[in-house]
């Protein structure tokens, strides 16, 4: 063994080591490795930065967007609600996420069928108040036992296939890997049923400012528009529609305040004085096409500024609470005009300890109020100014936007399409599919550069060219040649087991499609030596490059749940360790007895 080789396999040793040891975070772990890398002269300077344009960051970092863009939707919320009416258990619900993610991976790219369905784990997370980390690791685990079902599943099943193709003449099909891959998929979720426990119940994605606000609910004023869902439906069966996420306090028609009485029918154009939670309120009003009081006005302005050739910007909302010396103390929203004077339309407001019932417009305002204003955001500021109000610390708000429902939906269905005919790179089409997500208004890019977890994507950039010095340095062949010198001793199953056990201990820290092309030839010389058909080594390479269950760093749905989850790099390795040696010793019989060696 080389220098280099040495070298090499050192660094990787020690990163994992500062890793596990979790004294610096991920992103400053995997810089320190790339210095190290470059101070020891495995890595060139040239090469150093080559992992920022590689595909895996790419794809991470668009999956991102889409996910956000989809729970923007609403389509998964709306689906959601189906669900938890009967499954309310967590670890039911875990098994619903868990095997919807994996049979979807097994029709699309593992990697999108866990972007559609993490907006899902959230939303439940957040319903059932326990932490995502109890869903997403196990959805991430069974996104990868999924994809070993099909052809299309996952890359290694594709580049198994063409090695097989060039060895025999003929590849594998597209149901090819369904035995293996189906038997492995339902071992995996019964064990991940019960085992979601060896998760550590503490972790949580790093709280935002504005999580820590506590503002019990707001209160918004809105009218029900020609065509709503909302028109025809009592009082009653609109609050239980909505799951009485809501309340209404108050009920105006025609200029006449009445209470909402349980049997009162809804009709067009009446307004309803709407209380709850930020997220609840914009569930309702936008699925019932619900419109802000005072947004009609608002428009109007926006149509005005353009006609005398003035721009908006960017339309948003902003959180303030009312000073001492407000203008807005002692004062309505209706009497100071706000729209007209100051450009700013108030959609909310929270009074702590008092339910509001009056219309916004003439709700005299108090000292430490917060309102929801919207404006355009880059003249919020000095607006916020002039009204004397201190704006709150950022947080996810999207009162007064609306959501574009199936349309991230579609978008990412085609790409998944795309890719599963492989008539596009699959970064080709997710980062398209991002951009065309916030060129349409389905997710604005504020938002978008919001949910991307850029120390993950900062992880990646630095620990490919490191990852890569096995293959640089030539030390990935010297411990295929000691594999293949132990295979030999061996019985067939062992040399099998042996196969799929590299192939799971490999795949971390190369990617699995170089996982596969460094084991494949392996697995072919194997076979060959031991006079063989070579159908069962090559699936166990498939199968063990395609099972990274060990790191958060081997493949891109272990990275994509890493920030959300809020998990440690060992974290991985509690509940992934025993479902490892699950497919170890389940694989390697399931494989001889589909994949006979003679």
């Amino acid at each position: 063994m080389t220098l280099s080789q040495t070298l090499s396999i050192a660094i990787l040793i020690g990163m994992m080591a500062l890793f596990i040891w979790g004294r610096f975070r991920y992103d400053v772990t995997a810089i320190i490795s790339l210095l190290a890398a470059l101070l020891v002269g495995i890595v060139a300077p040239a090469d150093a930065f080559k992992g920022l344009s590689d595909d895996i960051v790419v794809i991470v970092g668009s999956a991102l967007v889409i996910s956000a863009a989809v729970q923007r939707s609403g389509v998964v919320e709306r689906a959601l609600r189906r669900v938890g009416r009967r499954v309310t258990r967590v670890r039911s619900q875990l098994l619903v996420l868990a095997g919807s993610v994996g049979v979807a991976s097994a029709i699309v790219k593992n990697i999108g069928a866990l972007a559609m369905l993490m907006p899902a784990s959230l939303q439940m997370a957040k319903k059932n108040d326990v932490s995502p980390s109890v869903f997403l690791m196990p959805m991430s685990f069974a996104a990868l036992l999924g994809g070993l079902m099909t052809l299309v599943g996952t890359s290694p099943n594709i580049i198994v296939s063409r090695a097989r193709e060039q060895m025999t003449g003929e590849p594998f099909g597209m149901f090819d890997y369904t035995p293996v891959g189906f038997c492995l998929f339902v071992a995996g979720l019964i064990y991940l049923r019960f085992a979601y426990r060896l998760i550590p119940r503490d972790r949580r994605a790093a709280a935002t400012m504005g999580e820590a606000l506590d503002i019990t609910g707001y209160v918004t004023e809105v009218v029900v528009p020609t065509g709503s869902p909302a028109v025809g439906d009592t009082v009653q069966a609109f609050l239980d529609r909505h799951d009485g996420e809501v309340t209404m306090t108050q009920l105006l028609r025609a200029g006449m305040r009445s209470a909402p009485l349980p049997d009162t029918e809804l009709r067009e154009d009446d307004t309803l004085i709407l209380g709850g939670q930020p997220d609840a309120l914009e569930r309702v009003i936008a699925s019932d096409r619900l419109v802000y009081e005072g947004e009609e006005r608002e428009k109007s302005q926006e149509r005005r500024e353009k006609e005398q050739g003035g721009t908006t910007g960017e339309i948003g909302v902003i959180e303030a609470v009312v000073n001492m010396g407000s203008r807005l103390e002692g004062q309505t929203a209706g009497g100071l005009n706000l729209q007209r004077m100051f450009g700013v339309n108030l959609i909310a407001i929270s009074r702590r300890g008092e339910r509001l019932s009056r219309r916004l417009a003439n709700t005299i305002l108090r000292e430490g109020d917060v309102v929801v204003l919207q404006g355009a955001l880059d003249t919020m500021p000095d607006r916020l100014r002039e009204l004397g109000c201190l704006p709150l610390a950022e947080r996810d708000l999207r009162l007064g936007s609306k959501r574009a429902t199936w349309l991230p939906i579609s978008i990412l269905a085609v790409a998944m399409f795309l890719t599963a005919m492989g008539w596009v790179p699959v970064a080709v089409a997710f980062f398209a599919a991002a951009a065309m997500v916030m060129a349409t208004g389905a997710i604005s890019p504020r938002e978008a550069y919001d949910n991307v977890e850029w120390p993950i994507l900062i992880m990646l950039g630095a620990l490919i060219p490191v990852s890569d010095s096995l293959r640089t340095t030539g030390a990935s062949d010297v411990i295929a040649t000691g594999l293949a010198q132990v295979a030999t001793t061996l019985p067939a199953w062992g040399a099998v087991a042996l196969i799929l056990a590299a192939a799971m201990a490999v795949t971390p820290f190369l990617n699995n499609a170089a996982t596969v092309l460094v084991m494949a030839p392996i697995a072919a010389q194997f076979a060959g030596d031991l006079g063989y058909r070579p159908e069962a080594f090559l699936m166990a390479t498939a199968v063990g490059a395609g099972c990274d269950f060990l790191t958060p760093i081997g493949h891109q749905c272990n990275t994509l749940v890493l920030g959300p989850g809020g998990y440690r790099f060992g974290d991985y390795a509690r509940l992934g360790a025993p479902l490892s040696a699950l497919v170890l010793l389940l694989g390697t019989p399931l494989i001889l007895f589909f994949w006979p060696l003679a």
